[in-house]
């Protein structure tokens, strides 16, 4: 080589190495958006989602937010309705009679005159970590962030203004007038003192709401970071300018003036579940520091964590970033962590609260929480069977340091199996099993409702709950299912004779089945049946020997007539249409009840065309996706699919029911990511992705990714699959397979093809 040429290539060289580093630079000098920005709080806030529009940190104990008359389960309501406040405990997406929303903190302008200073809002900006408005009549700015136990304010007052707080330890959600009213929460007590002229501590005790629980205490301190010059509290109606108000069963409170000049005022409350000294400690341990965009950028941090466990194609559109990530979001606000927050009793496993129901998360919010966090799931379980060991019971649901209410299965069982077979570690199995067995053979008698298996005697005697105990059909399937949970534990553990005890008993839904039943076509249902083995037609109500209502009972039955609880019906939010075809551990046993493949896909059909499926509740999560079992994945994706485009999207009505602590919100992000697990099993449904990659970092240091080649909207059928390279033709991936990390490549085209006509590969 010549020396013109040697030193044309070395410039050449040169500029090329030049640009690469200036690309770099460029790329250094614009950060990648955080994943963060892609969550909207106001996702599914309006219509049924009635998700949680606050600052929360993950699983985080506080969760401030506007709290817009006593009666939405999260607090919040669109403008333009009223503001009370700002409460510091509240839950998400849950239906049902309110829960919490304790400690309301107030800002006003004026004489510290009135208990009540209700506002309304000019605008909301509402972010991940951050909430803000303004109040129409006093002009007063609200900021909110918040730590895990400690929530943070920041108020912006007029210039010319009397500048007050308000701090309210009677306040509650879903307050009635009715002594001891079903599902409403009631007072039962509250303290207020003033400790310093910037501190103020208290407590408010409150009993019942959704699961009709016994009370529970929340207690917060409250610190300013300017002085307040005057104060006064007050006791029912009565305003005074006593330094305490002790608890004499009336609502108590305390009004605040500040002077000077100085226009804004920061305030901690800090919330425990123990004492007013603990409240104080979480607020000062939590948030040693005055500044609000620390707490914000911690708690933004904290997210971001959790979220790039699960990174999606850059390139997809805006709207399902941000439906995805808000998904994960949802997913990840309850149940609540208040371990070393527990009132009823000391030990060093991990406590969680706020299970608002299993019922409703166990079937993809809690597999969902196993990828992203596996050792916040064993926590999770461990906490569970921690509640058996001390209460006597898992709970289905649990909230305020109370167990309640059961559904329908003690669900708990799909959530420790689901755990087991993913291999998820820390856990003390052979307890768990313990747990499930108490379920499995004690029956709660009189507090069925809060834990246990209602109708459990007559379940083990008939192998069915007979008509006469409440949601005896739901029952009846959820035991089932359950009872396969203990199955797959047992065999894990070594136990032959117990699983295959459970496993028979895990056949129960067929002695509801009543095979000679035909509607719209469909042959066969699971059906009202008495104790003396009976099929009943028409249902009766009541007991007594004057009058004896009866109501049709049909698959389409949903409610009842006027005189029957919506508690009490055969299947709890649900029709039989929806659960004769909810047998998640036995699909197979299904499709031969429904007369064989080419019936059963007939029957999948008529309940999808006819509108039988209800997208806002769980009991059909899994319907759309039992084309698998036919071998024809591609109708499991269309169906998803269209459900996707009908019922979900990124506004404020972009859920189609309760997000139930997630759990509408992870059905939507496991398909996305097409894949999809069912509960309590080690297996995940293969479907078309909405996402053309996404990459999950496991917590054992590797990757999975999942490539849908070719992915369009005309390209939307699987044509074949390669694991790590080799064929894969089988339409379901094992939990082992997916945590050996690797990449499941999809190639997409135009047509169904033969790909997936089997669901597993052999010998696994």
């Amino acid at each position: 080589m010549d020396m013109q040429r040697l030193l044309g290539s070395v410039l050449l060289a040169f500029l090329l190495t030049s640009g690469t580093a200036a690309v770099a630079r460029d790329r250094q000098a614009e950060p990648e958006k955080p994943l963060t920005d892609y969550v909207d709080p106001r996702i599914g806030s309006e219509g049924l989602g009635r998700v949680f529009i606050g600052p929360s940190c993950p699983f985080g104990m506080v969760k401030p937010s506007p709290d817009c008359t006593p009666s939405p389960n999260s607090g919040w309501l669109p403008m333009p309705e009223r503001v009370d406040g700002f409460a510091q405990v509240h839950v998400s997406g849950t239906g049902g009679g309110p829960k919490y929303g304790n400690v309301l903190v107030t800002p006003f302008c004026g004489a510290l005159d009135r208990t009540q200073h209700l506002d309304y809002r000019e605008y909301e900006n509402i972010r991940l970590g951050y909430y803000d408005t303004r109040f129409k009549q006093s002009g007063i700015r609200t900021e909110i962030t918040t730590a895990e136990r400690a929530s943070f304010y920041r108020f912006t007052y007029p210039e010319v203004a009397d500048k007050a707080l308000a701090i309210d330890a009677g306040f509650f959600l879903g307050e009635s007038p009715v002594p001891d009213a079903r599902e409403a929460q009631q007072f039962v007590g509250s303290e207020i003192q003033i400790l310093s002229d910037r501190e103020v501590c208290g407590y408010t005790r409150i009993r019942g709401g959704w699961n009709n629980g016994r009370a529970y205490t929340v207690y917060f301190y409250a610190e300013t970071d300017r002085p307040f010059s005057e104060w006064a509290t007050w006791k029912g109606d009565s305003i005074t300018t006593d330094r305490t108000q002790y608890d004499s069963h009336q609502k108590t409170g305390a009004l605040l003036r500040f002077e000077g000049d100085a226009t804004t005022l920061q305030l901690k409350v800090g919330i425990s579940f123990l004492s007013c000294l603990r409240a104080e400690a979480n607020a000062h341990s939590e948030i040693p520091h005055w500044s609000f965009d620390e707490v914000h950028r911690q708690l933004l941090d904290k997210w971001e964590t959790l979220f790039s466990k699960i990174e999606i194609d850059e390139k997809a559109p805006e709207a399902h970033k941000r439906m995805f990530y808000t998904g994960l979001y949802h997913t990840m606000l309850m149940p609540v962590d208040r371990t070393g927050e527990n009132p009823l009793w000391s030990d060093p496993e991990p406590y969680y609260d706020d299970f608002y129901a299993i019922w409703d998360t166990y079937r993809t919010s809690s597999p969902l929480i196993t990828l992203i966090d596996p050792k916040r799931e064993a926590d999770i379980v461990r906490s569970l069977v921690n509640i058996y060991k001390r209460d006597g019971y898992m709970p289905d649901a649990r909230s305020g340091n109370c167990n309640g209410r059961t559904q329908g299965g003690s669900n708990a069982e799909i959530v420790v199996a689901d755990a087991f077979v993913k291999g998820l570690e820390g856990i003390d199995y052979e307890l768990a099993l313990q747990a499930m067995l108490k379920d499995a053979t004690v029956d709660p008698g009189a507090n069925h409702e809060a834990e246990g298996r209602g109708g459990l005697r007559e379940y083990l005697e008939l192998g069915y709950v007979p008509w006469g105990t409440d949601r005896a059909g739901n029952r009846t399937v959820e035991y089932s299912y359950c009872d396969y949970a203990i199955a797959l534990v047992a065999k894990g553990l070594g136990k032959e004779e117990l699983y295959q005890h459970y496993l028979k008993q895990s056949g129960n839904w067929k002695n509801l089945w009543r095979d000679d039943y035909e509607h719209s076509g469909a042959r066969g249902f699971i059906m009202p049946r008495d104790a003396d083995g009976q099929w009943l037609d028409s249902l009766p109500y009541g007991h007594s020997r004057v009058m004896q209502p009866k109501y049709v009972y049909t698959p389409m039955t949903f409610e009842g007539p006027w005189y029957t609880p919506w508690w009490s019906m055969f299947f709890y939010e649900a029709s039989s249409w929806e659960y004769s075809l909810s047998i998640p551990h036995d699909v197979s046993g299904l499709i031969e009840k429904c007369g064989g493949p080419q019936a059963f896909e007939q029957r999948l059909d008529t309940f999808f065309i006819r509108n039988y499926y209800n997208v806002n509740n769980e009991p059909s999560f899994l319907t759309p996706c039992l084309y698998h079992w036919l071998g024809k994945p591609w109708r499991s994706s269309d169906r998803i699919h269209t459900i996707l485009a009908e019922s979900y999207n990124d506004g404020p009505v972009g859920l189609p029911g309760n997000d139930d602590s997630g759990a509408m919100s992870s059905w939507l992000a496991f398909h996305m990511m097409g894949l999809y697990p069912n509960a309590g099993q080690d297996y995940y449904l293969i479907n078309t992705p909405l996402l053309r990659t996404t990459t999950l970092h496991l917590a054992n240091g590797r990757d999975f990714r999942i490539v849908a080649d070719g992915l369009s909207e005309k390209n939307r059928y699987v044509q074949s699959a390669t694991l790590n390279g080799e064929d894969y033709p089988w339409s379901a991936l094992r939990h082992k397979d997916l945590m050996a990390g690797g990449t499941l490549v999809l190639k997409m085209g135009k047509k169904p093809s033969e790909w997936g006509r089997e669901m597993f590969k052999p010998n696994h």
